[in-house]
């Protein structure tokens, strides 16, 4: 079928032979098409009819003249573009059509190829809009916070809240509760959704490389500088830049990124301009930044900068209540995406995984249905199943299977570990060093014990 068909265009003009001649070449084009003879016939055609494309006249007998159209529908029927045509046209006119949302305006005597190239245009564009709405629905999908305990109630309120606002955000969360995909919602929920979404990990850009990273770099600015680089920033602009592990960055990276926040602008290494930028900051850590002011590793004017609304993500342990559904939805995405038959896990299991510590969190999670997936064979996963793909009986949260201090010293130095890892944001070394343990003996520890680092 053509897919001219499903186009429909009106036609409101009080001139029979403009109607006729213009109704009948976009016909032979293969477009739907449907007339009115004045203003009042027109509003209610758009009301009825719900057209693509409107061909306007603007200068009608009877009170209601193509601009009275144009004022009164275009609010209403905001998908529906507007064509403006009149054999009085003058600049001030166009201006005023353009004003109150015409997409173009044509004058009398009329052009069919030109009129048949503005719609073609229009149709693009249409095209081009409906599938990017469609990614983003698709996206925001991908991305949706699961859960609906108290705290992911509250959590999705304040995004809801603060989404469509243009303010600066801090979130703060124990690692791999999903601060990232906080900040995925709030930009994609907000105005800038179709704009850049560019996230930087502070932690790992040594500060010696801050500036070229974040900033960029002009030709010649340093030794291998053999061409312009953009930074973060540069990709940014319009769009938000999340900045992740905000706490781990140096103070003199902290000094840089605060002058360019208050700026609004910033040059690139090697060059003299100023470049201006329009970007919103989301910010994370899962470090207490005002101890870390205390401390004298955190600048508490970056800190006051960034805290405009702070937004604290729950871990799994204060949102038990979610387990099944996280369950549910990252087992669907196994099936989805890697194949797998469907699992249900009985009632046991879930309440077993319920009092589990879940150290890592929504991450740990994540990886550990991922792990029954591959390594369980049976569609029905019961709690010794559990065991089999790493839940060992020394965590906490289950009754060790021998009541001696053995089993109990080994579920103390399992919580420990995972609670140092956890606190070092996942690096060996740093929790090695800080528990007086060689990087190697831990590295068996973390082995022994299943823990997923």
């Amino acid at each position: 079928m053509n897919p001219k068909n499903d186009v429909k265009i009106l036609v409101i003009d009080d001139e029979p032979a403009i109607r006729s001649v213009l109704t009948a070449s976009l016909i032979d084009e293969g477009y739907n098409v449907t007339w009115a003879a004045d203003g009042a016939k027109g509003l209610e055609a758009i009301n009825k009819e719900r057209p693509n494309i409107v061909l306007l006249d603007i200068w009608m007998p009877g009170e209601i003249d193509g601009l009275e159209v144009l004022r009164r529908a275009r609010p209403n029927f905001p998908a529906v573009q507007f064509i403006m045509m009149s054999g009085h046209g003058t600049i001030e006119t166009a201006v005023k059509a353009t004003k109150l949302g015409a997409w173009d305006f044509v004058e009398k005597p009329l052009s069919i190829d030109k009129i048949s190239i503005l719609i073609t245009n229009i149709l693009s564009f249409q095209n081009e809009r409906g599938e990017k709405i469609a990614l983003l629905n698709k996206l925001r999908r991908n991305i949706a916070l699961i859960g609906e305990s108290d705290p992911m109630k509250d959590l999705k309120r304040i995004i809801a809240r603060v989404a469509p606002s243009q303010s600066w955000v801090l979130v703060t969360g124990e690692n791999g509760t999903g601060k990232e995909l906080v900040a995925q919602n709030i930009h994609y929920l907000s105005s800038r959704a179709s704009r850049p979404f560019i996230d930087v990990n502070c932690a790992a850009i040594p500060s010696e490389l801050i500036e070229s990273e974040l900033f960029g770099y002009e030709k010649g600015a340093f030794t291998g500088a053999d061409k312009p680089k953009k930074g973060k920033f540069d990709h940014a602009n319009g769009g938000s830049i999340f900045l992740d592990e905000i706490g781990d960055m140096s103070l003199e990276a902290q000094a840089k990124i605060l002058r360019v926040l208050q700026e609004k602008k910033f040059q690139r290494v090697g060059g003299s301009e100023s470049i201006n930028i329009d970007v919103r900051v989301i910010a994370a850590t899962n470090k207490n930044l005002e101890e870390e002011i205390k401390l004298g590793r955190f600048r508490e004017d970056l800190y006051h900068r960034l805290n405009v609304v702070p937004i604290t993500v729950p871990s799994v342990r204060q949102r038990v209540e979610d387990i099944p559904a996280l369950i549910s939805h990252f087992g669907e995405q196994f099936v989805r995406e890697g194949g797998y038959a469907k699992k249900i896990f009985s009632d046991s299991a879930i309440e077993r995984m319920k009092i589990h510590p879940w150290m890592g969190n929504v991450r740990e999670l994540r990886n550990f249905i991922e792990r029954i997936y591959i390594l369980i064979p049976s569609d029905f996963i019961d709690v010794h199943d559990l065991k089999i793909a790493g839940m060992a009986s020394e965590s906490a949260g289950y009754a060790s299977t021998e009541s001696t201090f053995r089993g109990a010293r080994a579920e103390f130095e399992k919580d420990f570990l995972l609670q140092k890892i956890s606190e070092h944001g996942g690096n060996i070394s740093k929790t090695a060093e800080s528990i007086g343990l060689e990087r190697s003996y831990l590295h068996r520890k973390i082995k022994l014990y299943g823990i997923d680092a």
